[in-house]
Parts: structure tokens; C-alpha cells; sequence
């Protein structure tokens, strides 16, 4: 093992990570070899619960029989093939049961690709494609909102709001108008919004701006600020999709119908990469006609597993009846989180069903004491990753109130040990 970390640190480079310190000699990286349930085991055997969901992802658990022979019988099959050109069954029944799972099929049509940055790339690129060849071609701005967070990809990360996700230079991608929060439409001049092809959110709460809550209510009066000006509705719900807000999409909350809803992260239960964009039929009907296509796709399209995985995480969800069990999960959430609130270290917790940001503080940005908090509470049995000095509970739906609350209590005990003399 000692031999199989040392070729780790010679030749891996990992995303968000400070690398000189992970690749230091007194560094022992952690080595997650193997999950069942809401639990992971270490190259020690020390286990774990997924207190993040392996950055947002898994859905029903690890190693979930249901999920698993999806892909060992898909696999018995045809692993992958191309998408351009060529079509296949997996793809074409998660196109319908995707569908099926807004009733009233305005999101009509399914345009798959691999990760939650490339299904916001094919929304903004739809929209812009639209509008130009479709009589408007001074729609050429997306509206976007500040601490959003779409994705990491160029596209994606010119309309996100966190300077820090752009990389050495922000001046590339797309032409946006970026605003402070619904308020600040009330301002833009007519020239602004006459230039304005599409808007694009994440409902409810923004991620990785440190699990910041939308309003009440802001997310039904955006749309209907859309729709009243013809401004086509791009939602990411790239992290809140798949019941974590309680629904099974974040927008069913405030009964909103988008023109383009991004899907990514959980579509697989946690699996496998697959993203998917859907759209409607006016849409669609706009890139009908001679010589015209969307001319975007990926070699992976559609592959063949990540489709078998997703059938079976809906199938889950079905025969688990999943979105039942929830409203008492989050009860008991909410009551856990709570009872943190006495604790002096803890400045706020912003909670959207599932998904939870415990924010402690005040402290020094350079005292990384959301990382400290984080990798403290691995000897109390919990995995998860901050945004800055808020800390992410967002579990697999699979959770059982045990396990909430053994989680939320590793939370507690950590936050004391790392705020010393504090009353516990």
C-alpha cells in the first residue's frame, strides 16, 4: 500500500487540491476502497459515512444490488457505441422516463452528454444557436447571477459568479449580464433585456456559494419575469435534481416549468458520469429545417451503462418509493441541524431539504478551519468537504435517521474539539 501511494503522489494531479501539501512526505492520503449503504471503508479498514455524497452524487447508497445489475446485464450487451448516427434502447427509455417525470411533458426532448458542465454548455448553446438562427440575433447575452456556480468548463465558467472557479483570466466564454439577486431586474433597461437570450439559475439554493438560499418564492417570480419578456429559463439543477430539495426537482417546489432543465450528478444514482439537458418542443422545432443541427456532442453520449445505471436508480426510486420516505427524513434533519445552533462556533445553517451548509466562524481565511473541521471529523466516522468555513451535509436519500444523526453528532463533537474552551 505504502508503494501504491508513493506512485500516487509521482504521477496523480487532483481537482480543488493543494498539491505540494498532498504530495509531502508526512502526508498519508486517504485510499476509499470499497462502499456499501451510506458507508465507505479506507485502505484501513475504517469506516465512514458519505456525509457529502461523494461530492453530491450517490443517491440510494453504494453497491446497491438494484443499480448494480443494471450495468452487469447492460454489460453482458454492448458496453457503448456512438450516439451520432446510431441510437439504442438504454438511451431511449431514459429519455421517456425522464420525460414522464414532468407531468404534462413540456420538457419534451432529452440531448445527453457526460457531466453537469456539459449540460449547462448544450443549454447556453442551444439558447444563443436559437435566437440566431431563428430571426433574433441580438439576443446574444445569458442574465446570470452573482456566487452562481455552473460548472467548471470555459462556457460554463463565464456564466458562474465565483472569480475563483475562472482560472488565471475572466475575460473568455459567453456574453453575460451578471446581477446581485431578482431585485436587481427591476433596473436593467429595456436595450439590457431586448439583448437577453436566456436566464440561467440554480433554484432554491446556489452550491458553491456556500449553500446560499434563494428566497422564498424568487425562483416562480424569475420565471414569470421570463415568460413575460420571452427570455428562455435555464435551470441547473445539476445538484438539486433527483429529490434532495424534497421534490424530485428542485423546481417542482414553486411549480415552475423551465425552458431547459440541466441534469447531471445523482441521474445515475451516484454510478456513473452521464448528464442530460432537456428541453421543449419549440425548442426543438427551432433547429428543424435544411442544414440545420445542434453541432455539439461528445464521444460518450449516451453511453450505453451510465443510461443502464440511471433506469436503475428510477427504478429504485419506484419500487423504494424513495420521495415518500422523505418529508420525515427531512423532519428529522431539520431537528438535528437545529440543535447545533447553540453551539457559539456556529454562525448560520441554511438547510433545502436533503442539502444542509453548516457555517462556522468567524475565523481567518487563511486558518482553512473548514478544512480542519472536515478532516477532524474522519476520526468521528464522517466524510465531507467544506465550501470555504460552511460545512456540507447533503447524505444519499438512502439515509436512515440513525445515521442522520450519528452524522450531525460527529459534526457537534468536531466543531467543539476545534473551537477549545467553548461551552459544550
Amino acid at each position: 500500500m505504502t508503494s501504491l501511494l508513493q506512485t500516487e503522489k509521482r504521477h496523480l494531479w487532483h481537482p480543488f487540491t493543494p498539491m505540494q501539501a498532498w504530495c509531502d512526505d508526512a502526508h498519508d492520503p486517504m485510499m476509499l476502497v470499497s462502499g456499501q449503504g451510506c458507508y465507505l471503508t479506507d485502505q484501513q479498514g475504517n469506516q465512514y459515512l458519505d456525509g457529502n455524497s461523494s461530492i453530491w452524487t450517490n443517491i440510494h447508497g453504494h453497491n446497491h444490488p438494484t443499480i448494480n445489475a443494471a450495468i452487469r446485464a447492460q454489460l453482458d450487451q454492448v458496453a457503448h457505441t456512438s450516439f451520432l448516427g446510431f441510437t439504442h434502447e438504454p438511451a431511449i427509455q431514459l429519455g421517456r422516463q425522464l420525460v414522464d417525470l414532468l407531468p404534462g411533458g413540456p420538457l419534451s426532448r432529452v440531448f445527453f452528454s457526460d457531466n453537469g458542465s456539459t449540460a449547462i454548455e448544450c443549454a447556453i448553446r442551444m439558447t444563443l444557436q436559437y435566437w440566431k438562427q431563428n430571426g433574433h440575433p441580438e439576443r446574444d447575452t445569458i442574465l446570470t447571477f452573482d456566487r452562481a456556480y455552473h460548472g467548471d468548463t470555459l462556457g460554463a465558467a463565464s456564466v458562474g459568479g465565483i472569480p475563483i472557479f475562472k482560472g488565471s483570466g475572466n475575460d473568455f466564454g459567453y456574453r453575460v449580464l451578471r446581477i446581485a439577486d431578482f431585485t436587481a431586474l427591476q433596473a436593467l433597461t429595456e436595450e439590457e433585456i431586448s439583448r437577453l437570450a436566456g436566464a440561467i439559475i440554480e433554484p432554491l439554493i446556489q452550491g458553491s456559494a456556500g449553500m446560499r438560499l434563494w428566497p422564498k418564492g424568487m425562483l416562480r417570480s424569475l420565471s414569470d419575469w421570463c415568460k413575460a419578456r420571452d427570455v428562455l429559463l435555464i435551470l441547473d439543477e445539476v445538484m438539486t435534481g433527483f429529490g434532495r430539495t424534497g421534490k424530485m426537482f428542485a423546481c417542482q417546489n414553486e411549480e415552475v416549468v423551465p425552458d431547459f432543465l440541466c441534469l447531471a450528478k445523482g441521474i445515475t444514482g451516484g454510478y456513473l458520469p452521464l448528464a442530460a439537458t432537456m428541453t421543449t418542443e419549440r425548442v426543438f422545432e427551432g433547429f428543424l429545417g435544411p442544414g440545420r443541427a445542434f453541432y455539439y456532442g461528445h464521444s460518450y453520449t449516451a453511453n450505453q451503462l451510465g443510461c443502464a445505471a440511471a433506469l436503475g436508480s428510477l427504478q429504485v426510486f419506484r419500487e423504494q418509493r424513495v420521495m415518500e420516505a422523505l418529508p420525515a427524513k427531512i423532519s428529522h434533519f431539520t431537528a438535528l441541524l437545529d440543535s447545533l445552533r447553540e453551539l457559539p462556533a456556529v454562525m448560520d445553517i441554511r438547510q433545502c431539504g436533503m442539502v444542509a451548509g453548516v457555517e462556522i466562524g468567524p475565523f481567518a481565511p487563511e486558518h482553512l478551519m473548514g478544512v480542519k473541521t472536515c478532516l477532524a471529523a474522519r476520526k468521528h466516522g464522517l466524510l465531507t468537504r467544506p465550501v470555504v468555513d460552511t460545512i456540507v451535509l447533503m447524505p444519499p436519500l438512502a439515509v436512515t435517521e440513525a445515521e442522520l444523526t450519528q452524522m450531525v453528532e460527529a459534526l457537534r463533537l468536531v466543531i467543539l474539539e476545534i473551537t477549545p474552551g467553548q461551552p459544550g
